[in-house]
């Protein structure tokens, strides 16, 4: 049965990869190793440690931030700084060790998702990014409060054409379906259970009088990220806010919206801010908002299926422990990840395991064999063109290639592979996308280079092979071959898979004696042809397995 309760044993290297695969973008040997000597509580613990902040990106065109307030006709153009900053974002996956809070940050975009061609400007994308970085282990409540001022929100569902009197209902409607409570079935005209047509008619009139900060410099004080703005007349009240009492119906229990201070028929801005925090709370107090945002959680970080033993046993006693904790992230995810059922002991059905049971996002893909390999990046503060023209031609284009299209989702709903019903995660894997993963795999491991030929990034197989650290002995074929599989591949493997990675692959039907006499002919030579080759085979061979598509 479908358990909560923590599992208490140590690890193991099949957990604690598992649980640094799906809570973080990977580890490395050394770092799984370390975490398969802890309980999941231990792990977990250790997860949650705050990353120390970022620096703003910056721009090689003038070698300094543009971020103070925009950016300038020195900088770079707008396309250019809209990659730099994904860039930047994707290097703090690469580089953030054993921590939860990149792959939460990276959640909450797939939740609050914007598109970044509709953006069409770089500092939307950072403060966003900042946000999502900020709130990554804090207040999911508190951040949607936030998000609902956000300039790239405000710009990417119209929120700046919303006017009292002249209603722009597209914010309100995805607040409800999309970020909050979620919509349930239709029980009647207009009636969607957890929300009705008139509680969007009513929170477009909250969302009413905002307009995008084009300069970014209404800074919040405590986040210090820039803000929309409230749309004021000559005596700086909201004049384009609707001030009038919103009634919302019986899925809200009839609660109002209204204005905490009016001169003449006018809210103060302050009191326009205030009734979004209004109905921020008074939708967040129902337990479907609770139950909504742990299904999203529970499907980007365990599996995209919710039975109803699911819903039943992890649902709703996690969304209670996330309303009796007024909305803090931290408690849901430790439940979550120090459970038996996200570590499959739950039961000893194989069919519904969770290990192995997810199809790798490209992102999961590209950065896990980043940081499993520990693949070296240029500098960023020493060679920024250098950084930004090897993750562009790295990372994001081939993202791109493998469907991901980073920051740019094809869908107001985000990327099909997190909501998609009954798809999910297969809308990763098409015929062209596959190839184009298996390719990656190979130009990572011959280099991949740019539009000149210069080699920008290269995962070397000898240098990996050679490091203690990462394999025993390698004279040693079936040891060697042990280690990689155990550690890359989410699952143990028959043995006649194993047979196929040593005798077919790495030793092409070869004895294993021929193995260890080719590892010292070029110890003693220092000539690593006849092994290399072999060993960029076995390499290629399993990041391009089904095995390893798997998280």
């Amino acid at each position: 049965m479908a358990s909560l309760s923590p599992f208490t044993q140590p690890l193991g290297v099949k957990r604690a990869a598992h649980l640094l695969r799906r809570a973080t973008f990977g580890g490395t040997k050394s770092q799984i190793d370390q975490f398969a000597q802890l309980t999941p509580a231990q792990a977990v613990n250790q997860l949650f440690a705050e990353p120390a902040q970022r620096e703003a990106p910056r721009d090689p065109a003038t070698g300094n931030a543009w971020v103070n307030p925009k950016p300038t006709d020195a900088n770079s153009g707008r396309d250019e700084l809209i990659n730099q900053t994904k860039a930047w974002w994707i290097d703090s996956f690469l580089k953030t060790d054993s921590c939860i809070a990149p792959k939460s940050s990276f959640f909450l975009h797939t939740h609050f998702t914007t598109i970044s061609n509709r953006l069409r400007n770089a500092p939307s994308i950072y403060y966003q990014i900042r946000l999502f970085d900020q709130f990554a282990l804090g207040n999911f409540k508190e951040l949607t409060k936030c998000v609902c001022l956000d300039n790239a929100m405000m710009r990417h569902l119209d929120g700046q054409l919303n006017r009292k009197g002249s209603p722009n209902e597209n914010y309100a409607r995805e607040f409800f379906e999309l970020y909050s409570i979620g919509k349930g079935p239709q029980v009647g005209p207009d009636d969607y259970t957890t929300f009705t047509e008139q509680d969007v008619v009513e929170a477009a009139k909250v969302f009413s009088g905002f307009d995008i900060d084009a300069e970014f410099t209404n800074i919040d004080p405590e986040l210090n990220v820039s803000q929309a703005i409230v749309r004021t007349n000559a005596q700086g009240l909201a004049s384009q806010h609707d001030s009038s009492t919103k009634t919302f119906s019986a899925a809200f229990q009839g609660a109002t919206v209204t204005p905490i201070e009016m001169v003449g028929n006018s809210a103060t801005a302050e009191a326009a801010i205030d009734e979004i925090h209004q109905l921020v709370e008074i939708v967040f107090a129902q337990e479907a908002t609770a139950q909504h945002i742990c299904r999203k959680l529970y499907r980007f970080f365990v599996y995209y299926e919710i039975s109803d033993e699911v819903e039943q046993n992890i649902i709703t006693p996690l969304a209670a422990v996330m309303q009796q904790n007024d909305y803090e992230l931290r408690p849901v995810l430790e439940a979550l990840f120090t459970s038996q059922h996200f570590y499959d002991e739950d039961n000893a059905q194989q069919e519904d395991d969770h290990l192995g049971a997810i199809i790798k996002s490209p992102l999961d893909l590209i950065v896990g064999i980043h940081r499993f390999f520990e693949v070296p990046l240029p500098d960023y503060q020493g060679d920024l063109t250098n950084f930004y023209t090897t993750l562009h031609h790295g990372v994001l284009e081939p993202l791109s290639d493998q469907g991901m299209y980073f920051y740019q989702p094809f869908e107001v709903a985000g990327y099909a592979a997190y909501h998609q019903t009954p798809t999910f995660h297969r809308n990763w894997i098409s015929s062209n996308y596959l190839a184009r993963r298996y390719e990656y795999a190979k130009k990572l491991i011959e280099g991949i280079r740019d539009q000149d030929g210069n080699e920008l990034v290269k995962l070397n197989v000898m240098e990996y092979v050679t490091n203690p650290a990462n394999i025993s002995d390698p004279a040693n074929a079936a040891q060697l071959v042990r280690e990689l599989v155990d550690y890359l591949l989410p699952e143990e493997i028959s043995e006649e898979r194993f047979d196929f990675f040593l005798n077919a692959i790495l030793l092409d039907d070869l004895s294993e004696i021929n193995w260890q006499f080719e590892w010292q002919n070029y110890e003693s030579s220092g000539d690593d042809s006849a092994v290399r080759i072999q060993l960029e085979k076995l390499f290629n061979t399993i990041l391009q397995s089904p095995e390893f598509q798997l998280s």
